[in-house]
This record gives C-alpha cells, sequence and structure tokens, in this order.
C-alpha cells in the first residue's frame, strides 16, 4: 500500500483517483504530478514501484496539503470575520456566503430546522 503525505491511498485505484485523496490534490493536479513523475495514469496505485512512489511523493512536496493547507484555509476564514466584512459575517452567523436564496433551502449551512411554536390566539 502507497503510503504518501500520511494518507494511506487505495491500492485497487487508478493513480489519478489515488492521488484526490490527499486534501488539495484534485483530478488535474494529479494528473500533472503522475506526467512530470512519468508514472502511467492508468496503472494501479498497487502496481507502482518504489522508485515511482518516491518521485511522486517528490512532487507532492512540491504543493501544499492536507494539515498545512487546511490551516491556511482556517487562516483565511479567520481574518474575514475579524475585519467584518460581508463573507465573514456570514461565516460567523452560519449562513452560505455566495449568494444563495436561504428561505427555504441551505440545510446544510444552517444545520436541522428549529421549529417555532405558534402564538396561541387571544379567546374573547
Amino acid at each position: 500500500m502507497a503510503r504518501i503525505a500520511g494518507i494511506d491511498l487505495p491500492k485497487y485505484k487508478r493513480g489519478v483517483i489515488g492521488l484526490t485523496y490527499i486534501f488539495g490534490i484534485g483530478k488535474s493536479r494529479a494528473k500533472e504530478i503522475l506526467a512530470i513523475a512519468k508514472v502511467d495514469e492508468s496503472k494501479k496505485v498497487q502496481d507502482w514501484t518504489d522508485d515511482e512512489i518516491n518521485s511522486i511523493r517528490e512532487q507532492v512536496r512540491e504543493f501544499r496539503i492536507e494539515g498545512e493547507l487546511r490551516s491556511e484555509i482556517q487562516i483565511n476564514i479567520k481574518r474575514l470575520m475579524d475585519i467584518g466584512c460581508y463573507r465573514g459575517i456570514r461565516h460567523r452567523s452560519g449562513l452560505p456566503l455566495r449568494g444563495q436564496h436561504t428561505k427555504n433551502n441551505s440545510r446544510t449551512r444552517k444545520g436541522k430546522r428549529k421549529t417555532v411554536a405558534n402564538k396561541k390566539k387571544a379567546t374573547k
């Protein structure tokens, strides 16, 4: 099993797909890494030789991935919240940031529905 950047890559998947299990590496970057490392894209992860794995590790090391990338994203979000811009305020209140409607949708950001009880009508 290939272990790159602290992540165990699934051995029965193709190389391009296997590399996408690393946070910060998508399909296009995975193709780029494999092209520079001179490894066939369609080759399964289990078929990689030790030399190929080492060359892939060298290429992956040049990118910001996993913990370093996650912490950078969190710092950027915190900066938005600190300066009090619109996106920061939306982050703080847990609402969608990019102009989506919130009347009926956006359950992912808002969480489970909170039922509000109706006021009882006054009797005469």
